[in-house]
């Protein structure tokens, strides 16, 4: 039997919003984070693979799904975390819901509005920040912050990747009533540059996601876990700083992504920011209940 990770797309360095394994983690908690990580980036290889038909990627992720569920052991991302999963007494519910994610991507290329996004993004990005809160134990009323960053991360990705999803893969994640209401067109998305009706509109979207970005401001003041609100804080600063550069650059012009030094910038920022505020005990905003769909 092939195994899907011998399917890999080829795609090279990736531009990650969801630095998952970070090395601010504790390392107890990081086999099982790889092991998810590496489960997912074979279940995207494969729906981003450039020869596969629909069906054959289909197929490869319900082999997926089957074998996280216990039914074979011939691909070694999905073993490899069943067991992991299974070793601390986790569901793989989060898994699931990311291979829901990523058959739209197989089957839905266009996205109406905005709410048909944040739907897509309570599959695709979701399941990742709650999957890191329940491996460190923390309390599902974090959900609600951390499904706003979440989303508002693959929407980042999501604005950053426009023109090289359309030309590749012809996937569009922009709603096309955001487009139709700055009288710009998918076709656009395969220019050098953004003609200024496309700008207009995807520049209105960094704006939107900005606000979403804020809902979510309150995550690693309501973590317990210092590791992981420190990871949080990080994540946040790198969130903030792509969407204000999203709200003045041109995606299709110009590579809208952080350097060396700002990754290192931001990431300290991030930590003293989350050391700061946990050392004078500033508390989290209280926040009733989830967002979104549990």
């Amino acid at each position: 039997m092939t195994s899907a990770s011998e399917l890999r797309s080829g795609k090279g360095d990736r531009d990650e919003n969801f630095p998952v394994a970070s090395w601010i983690i504790h390392p107890r908690h990081r086999a099982l984070i790889l092991a998810y990580y590496n489960f997912v980036r074979t279940a995207d290889d494969i729906a981003d693979h450039a020869t596969l038909s629909p069906d054959q990627k289909l197929s490869f992720l319900d082999l997926l799904e089957a074998e996280l569920l216990g039914k074979g052991d011939t691909q070694p991302e999905a073993v490899s975390l069943r067991r992991a999963l299974a070793e601390r007494g986790m569901t793989p519910r989060h898994a699931l819901d990311v291979l829901i994610a990523f058959r739209m991507d197989v089957t839905k290329l266009r996205y109406e509005t905005w709410d048909e996004v944040i739907h897509y993004c309570r599959y695709s990005a979701m399941p990742v920040g709650r999957f890191m809160l329940d491996v460190h134990g923390e309390s599902t009323s974090t959900w609600a912050a951390s499904d706003a960053l979440c989303a508002g991360l693959q929407i980042n990705n999501h604005l950053q990747d426009c023109g090289k999803d359309y030309r590749e893969l012809n996937r569009v994640y922009l709603p096309r009533d955001a487009l139709a209401a700055h009288g710009a067109s998918v076709e656009q998305l395969g220019l050098a540059q953004s003609p200024p009706a496309m700008l207009a509109c995807l520049q209105s979207l960094a704006a939107r996601n900005a606000a979403l970005l804020d809902e979510g401001r309150s995550l690693a003041a309501e973590i317990r876990d210092f590791r992981l609100g420190l990871d949080v804080s990080v994540i946040q600063a790198y969130a903030d700083r792509i969407v204000r550069l999203l709200k003045v650059r041109d995606p299709l012009r110009e590579r809208v992504h952080l350097n060396k030094f700002e990754l290192l910038a931001f990431s300290l920022a991030g930590i003293i920011g989350e050391v700061g505020r946990r050392a004078i005990g500033r508390k989290a905003i209280s926040r009733p209940g989830t967002a979104h769909d549990a």
